[in-house]
Parts: structure tokens; sequence; C-alpha cells
């Protein structure tokens, strides 16, 4: 590791802030001793904020049916080998109280952009969840909506809304969405959702095609910038059924070293080690948290359903992917040192 390097990862943990040259060189100078480095100091900073607890949240994808045609997603309008499915309101419920019965106080409702999933369906179904569960935190990530859903899904008790950005450059951003999409829009909606009091997360896929590391500058930059209250990335993987299917996977290793950086950004982000990140690699999800992740998202949608959730190919969707098996999952992160943790895992914000 260079000297500058090394300058570099030591001022960003200082100032949680470097310029965009500081952060594309800190990507272009990446050898494994700066990634050895920088986790070292992410695992440090998380330890000071959150010890070794590993927050768990149970991820319901209430619908694969979405009125959007990203070049990059398997669900993707377009995509006619898609078998679509959506929960109605009483199997989500179920879900959740499966999920609360094993110990889950955070659920995730995920799915494409579904007309059926209106304001009216979603602020009953909210209020019933809150009322039958309310030690419980509910995250929503149902894509872009307009600032008046917004704010009636927030006073209908949604908590959290994961929105990734996918990425900060405009330029980018139309490479990878159809032209009835805007980069524009999808910043409006993330700073509706802040200015609304939703805890907000936001993120990016890792390794997208036509991706550079000025890109990746950038979302770096927006990261630091926005603060949001979770984060998450993941490597980027191609789904066949895509204009993108040929495309070569992002790394674990590129992946995890952008996980450490975002750490020492922001410390008290809460920021998910990703199905993805288990699916490239059998112990993708352990080597996530050792980067300085801190949440895992094990799936309590039915296992009718799971395997059509396909974002990408080869999606792990049993064994420590599955809510059904937190048990194992808890033995896998004791063996390196860390704790699951049976909370809703707020956001800890520093002084």
């Amino acid at each position: 590791m260079s000297k500058q390097t090394f300058a570099l990862i030591d001022r960003l943990a200082a100032r949680r802030s470097l310029s965009l040259d500081e952060y594309r060189a800190l990507l272009d100078e990446r050898t494994p001793e700066a990634a050895a480095y920088l986790g070292e100091l992410a695992v440090a900073q998380r330890q000071k904020v959150y010890g070794n607890a590993v927050y768990i949240r149970g991820l319901i994808e209430i619908s694969n049916i979405c009125k959007n045609d990203c070049l990059y997603c398997g669900i993707r309008r377009s995509n006619r080998q898609c078998d679509r499915y959506r929960l109605s309101p009483e199997q989500i419920l179920e879900c959740c109280r499966e999920g609360h019965a094993l110990g889950f106080r955070t659920f995730v409702m995920q799915g494409g952009e579904d007309a059926y999933f209106t304001d009216e369906l979603l602020c009953d179904l909210l209020q019933r969840i809150k009322a039958e569960f309310p030690d419980c935190a509910v995250t929503l990530s149902l894509g872009e909506r307009t600032t008046q859903s917004y704010t009636r899904l927030r006073q209908a008790g949604a908590d959290r809304y994961l929105l990734r950005h996918e990425t900060a450059d405009a330029a980018h951003y139309a490479l990878l969405h159809p032209d009835t999409m805007s980069h524009d829009n999808r910043m409006r909606c993330l700073r509706d959702l802040k200015a609304l009091g939703y805890q907000v997360g936001c993120g990016f896929m890792v390794g997208s095609p036509r991706q550079t590391t000025a890109h990746l500058a950038k979302d770096l930059k927006f990261i630091e910038e926005f603060q949001p209250d979770m984060c998450g990335i993941g490597p980027f993987i191609p789904h066949k059924d895509t204009p993108f299917g040929g495309e070569v996977a992002g790394t674990l290793e590129l992946t995890c070293y952008l996980l450490s950086i975002i750490r020492l950004i922001h410390p008290h982000i809460l920021l998910p080690s990703t199905t993805a990140l288990g699916t490239i690699d059998p112990h993708g999800r352990e080597k996530g948290i050792l980067a300085g992740a801190n949440v895992v998202m094990p799936n309590l949608s039915p296992t009718s359903v799971r395997k059509k959730y396909t974002l990408y190919n080869n999606k792990a969707t049993d064994g420590s992917e599955s809510a059904q098996c937190k048990a194992a999952l808890t033995e896998r992160m004791a063996a390196i040192g860390y704790e699951v943790v049976t909370a809703r895992g707020d956001v800890k914000r520093q002084a």
C-alpha cells in the first residue's frame, strides 16, 4: 500500500470526508493491504457504535409485478419468462406473524412497482401490522411514489424506506433505466422521504454495466452528503433474461472495500451484508460483516414464491438466506465473533 493510499484512509477515518478525486484515487489504488486496513478501521468504528451486534430484518417480497423496465432487473416489465405473483394482505400478515414468532422485530416489505398496492391498501395493511405488532418497525421498499403517497404511508406507520439511488451519475443512470424513468425523480423521492422523517436507505450496485471508479466516487460523495440512515450495496449480478444478461458480475472484493469506506464515512449507518454477497460467495455474508456491515435480511416470504423474485441469476433463497434458518445464521455469525440481535435495530446517531 502506498503512503498516499494510507494517508487517504487515515484522512477519511478522521474527517469522514474526501474530495471526489480522493475517493477515486482510493478506489484506483486499492490493494489487499489497503482493503485490510480499511476493514480494520471500519470494524473498529462499527464496534464503537453497535458493538458486535448484527441486526436481522425479516424480508417479505410482496410482488414481482413491476411497471418499470430497468435494463438490469429480472422482474422488469418486458421479461415474459418471469413467473409473476403477488401476495395478498392476509399472506403478508401471516409472514409477519411467523417472523414475530421467530424473533424478528423489523419487517421489510419489498416489491416491484405494482399498481395493485395502492395507498389505501398499504395504509390499511400498515395499520394492521402496527396494531398486531406494536414492538416492530416496518420498512418499505416499493420504489418511486408521489410525495403524497410517501406522506400517507408514513402517517399510517411506516418507519423506514429503502430506495437505492442506483448511481449518483445521471448519464450512467440513463444507461441502466428506460426513458420513462429519470435520475432527477429518483433523487426527488429520496429527498421527500428524508423530509418526511423516514429512516431512509439508498444504495447502488457494485460493478454495474459501464460503471467506472469515477461513478463510484460520485456515489460515495452522495452518501457522504445525503447522510442516509441505511445504505444497501451489493455486487451487480446479471439476469439471463435482460439486456445485460451477458455482462460480467461485480466482485466480492470491491463490494467489501466499499462497505468499509461507507462505514468510515458514516460510522452510525445501518449497512446490510446483502443476499447478493451470499449469492456470489458461500461466505459472502460473513465477509460483508467483517468489512463493516451490521445488518442481514433473511427471507420471510412464502417458500412457494421465493424463487420467483429473481432480480438476478441464481439468487440464494434457502439456507441462511431463509428466515426459518435463523439458528443456522446465528451460529454462522457467532463463528466470526458476532451476535445476532432480535431487536428493531434503529439507527444510532452519534453526537
